[in-house]
Parts: C-alpha cells; sequence; structure tokens
C-alpha cells in the first residue's frame, strides 16, 4: 500500500528534474552572455584627424583628407599640396600630442577587449556579425561583408596580431545598417591598403600605414610611432548612424520672446483746434447774436434787401448775447481762413431756441406775465374747488 505514493513522488521528482535540465539549455544555447554588444572604442581627440602619424606623414598626388592632419612628436607632412587637408594641419603641437596620447587610450582598448572570436588570416568572402575577432594576420582579397542585424550602433573591433594586407581593388561593405565609424581594426604592426581598395573602419596601427594608389578609406588612418604614406587617396570621416526610433535632441521650435508689433503710443492724426473755415470778419450763422434788420423768418442764411412779411416780428427765444458771439470751434484760428466766402453762407443757422415767433409790433414780450397770470388764476379756481368738494363731503 505504500508503493504508490513513493512513485507518485519520483514522478514528480522526474518532472522537475527536466524542467530545470531544459531552461539550462535554453540559456546555454542562446548565448546571450557570450555574445554581449561590445561598446565602442574611445577615440578622445583622435577622432578629429583623418591622418595622425609618429614620425611624418609623406603624399603623393591630390589626395583629399576630410579631418585633419596631425604629426608628433615628428613634425613634417610633405605633399600638401597638391594634397588637400579640408581640417586643420598640427605638425609637432599640443594639439597633435593629446590626440596622439588619445590614440594610444584607444589602442589599448581594442587590443584588450574579451571576449573574442578567431578567425584565419583571410577574410575575403566572410560575412560576419557584431563582436570581437583576433586575427594573427590578416589578409583581405575580395569582399568582407559586415552585417550589423539591423542595428546601426553594432560595434565591430579586429584585433589583429602582426599585420594587415589588403589585396588589389578588395572592399568591405556593410548590409543591414551597420555605422563605419563603430568598426576598429587594431594592428600590432603595419597596415597596408591595396591599390583601389574601398575600406572602412579605424585603423589603429602600432607602426605605420600605407595606401596605395587610388585606395579609399571611409575612416582615418591612425598610426601611433611610424609614417604614413598616402598616393593620390581619399579619406572620408565616417557616418556614425543613430539607431532608428531614437529621437535627436532637436528642440521644438519655441519662439524667443518676439513681441508682436504694438505701436508705442502713436496718436492718430488728431488736429488741435482746426476751425471749419469760418471767416471771422463775418460772423456765421452759429453765433446767438440779436440778426440785423434784414433777417428771414425761414433762417436759409440768404439776407434780401426788403423784409419779407413774416419777419417783422423778434423771435421771442432770442436772447441778446452779453459778449461776443462765440464760434463753434474750440480755439480761436491762428491765421486767416483760406479762401474768401463765397457769397452768402453756406451753414444755416442754428439757433439755440425755435419758438414760433408771436405775429405783432413788439407782443412777444408781454406774453409772458399774460401766461403767468392765467397759470395763477388756475390754481386758484383748482384750489377752492378742491376745498368745496371737501366741504360737501363732509356735511354728507
Amino acid at each position: 500500500m505504500t508503493v504508490i505514493p513513493i512513485r507518485h513522488r519520483r514522478h514528480a521528482a522526474l518532472t522537475a528534474l527536466a524542467a530545470v535540465t531544459a531552461a539550462v539549455a535554453v540559456l546555454i544555447f542562446s548565448g546571450t552572455g557570450a555574445s554581449a554588444q561590445p561598446a565602442p572604442v574611445g577615440l578622445g581627440t583622435a577622432a578629429d584627424f583623418s591622418v595622425l602619424a609618429g614620425s611624418t606623414v609623406t603624399n603623393t598626388g591630390p589626395s583629399f583628407l576630410a579631418q585633419d592632419l596631425g604629426v608628433h612628436p615628428g613634425n613634417t607632412a610633405p605633399g600638401f599640396p597638391p594634397g588637400i587637408v579640408a581640417g586643420e594641419t598640427h605638425l609637432g603641437d599640443a594639439v597633435a600630442l593629446q590626440a596622439k596620447d588619445d590614440l594610444t587610450t584607444a589602442y589599448n582598448d581594442a587590443a584588450g577587449r574579451t571576449p573574442f572570436t578567431n578567425l584565419a588570416s583571410e577574410l575575403g568572402g566572410l560575412t560576419l556579425l557584431p563582436g570581437v575577432y583576433r586575427i594573427g594576420a590578416a589578409q583581405l582579397t575580395g569582399t568582407l561583408t559586415l552585417d550589423s542585424q539591423a542595428n546601426p550602433a553594432a560595434v565591430f573591433i579586429f584585433q589583429i596580431d602582426s599585420t594587415l594586407v589588403t589585396a588589389s581593388d578588395s572592399s568591405v561593405v556593410f548590409i543591414n545598417g551597420a555605422s563605419p565609424c563603430n568598426v576598429y581594426w587594431q594592428v600590432g604592426s603595419s597596415a597596408t591598403i591595396g591599390t583601389g581598395t574601398r575600406f572602412v573602419g579605424n585603423i589603429l596601427a602600432q607602426a605605420s600605414i600605407t595606401m596605395n594608389t587610388g585606395a579609399t578609406l571611409q575612416g582615418r588612418a591612425l598610426a601611433r610611432t611610424g609614417a604614413v604614406t598616402l598616393d593620390t587617396n581619399t579619406i572620408n570621416a565616417p557616418v556614425c548612424l543613430q539607431p532608428t526610433g531614437t529621437p535627436t535632441t532637436t528642440p521644438t521650435t519655441t519662439p524667443t520672446a518676439t513681441p508682436t508689433a504694438t505701436p508705442t503710443a502713436t496718436p492718430t492724426a488728431t488736429p488741435t483746434a482746426t476751425p471749419t473755415a469760418t471767416p471771422t470778419a463775418t460772423p456765421t450763422a452759429t453765433s446767438t447774436a440779436t440778426p440785423t434788420a434784414t433777417p428771414t423768418a425761414t433762417s436759409t442764411a440768404t439776407p434780401t434787401a426788403t423784409p419779407t412779411a413774416t419777419s417783422t416780428a423778434t423771435p421771442t427765444a432770442t436772447v441778446t448775447p452779453t459778449g461776443a458771439p462765440t464760434a463753434t470751434s474750440t480755439a480761436t484760428p491762428t491765421g486767416a481762413p483760406t479762401g474768401q466766402p463765397t457769397g452768402s453762407p453756406t451753414v444755416l443757422p442754428t439757433p439755440t431756441r425755435t419758438e414760433l415767433p408771436v405775429t405783432g409790433g413788439s407782443g412777444g414780450s408781454t406774453l409772458v406775465p399774460v401766461l403767468t397770470s392765467l397759470g395763477s388764476i388756475a390754481v386758484a379756481v383748482g384750489t377752492a374747488l378742491l376745498l368745496h368738494g371737501r366741504r360737501r363731503t363732509s356735511q354728507s
């Protein structure tokens, strides 16, 4: 009866052991730890140079260097011109010395990278993935392909014990977005790039670098102790690609407090007390002065020689001014009016009161007392009637 529990325990133990074994196998064969992505090699100020040498740089023909040219501790670089240096030339100065120091640091960094994969001498025809590779003496005949596996930041480091030599018309090419600035050739002695070869990467040589006729380099030729020899070569700066999907640090366009065009209290052209052309010698009809002996009742401002029948009376609302008539403008004209008055005034008179005149010689002056008397009588009669009404109410 006790056999069944033991079998169950054995079965459970075997199942657990199988699961652990499978997990360990996945971790081993996945190779995530062994194939970790290497970091780029820091070049420091040496990254500013297309060519950097220890003893000298010699050139033949119209070579072109996209960046700086430097020599230290040497101080000569014959062949420029006809060679062209797009950057600066530093011969034996402090800038070249600092670049050489940074080159030494980068060389030692590349030489000490681990883990690495051993390769045979011939690189032609290979397709390599990112990583660190060690070679005794490297030879390139034909094409070497570097596959970044869709990672533009992929790093390739080649540790070469002795020499690097390429045959004529050989090439290094990229697939899947590799970046030339992340390819490093650490060479233990000297490098020779064959005629017409299209080479890529940063060559960090312990001794010397020779580029034969027509060879091109997208990268840098950096020799620690020896010379760099050029012959009608083109060395362009490597283009460092950024990983896709990573936004660059370009800020959005933020305006820097540019005020809008707000005028600073510019008054509009308002004339200051410029009267309309009203001659001072002939008062216009806007004044309240008593009309002359021949005013017309229709106020058309066209005096006639013979008064009409309706103008024989003085308007009752017209009051004799106590002073000089005031013009409609708010200030006295500063000069004589321009032009002459054109006959009759063109502005209709605007009397301050427009009551109809009372016909008769001078009856207008007695009308006000009469109306006042009538009003008093009406008030008295109304009061009497009100009192009479109240008495009758009280009696009833």
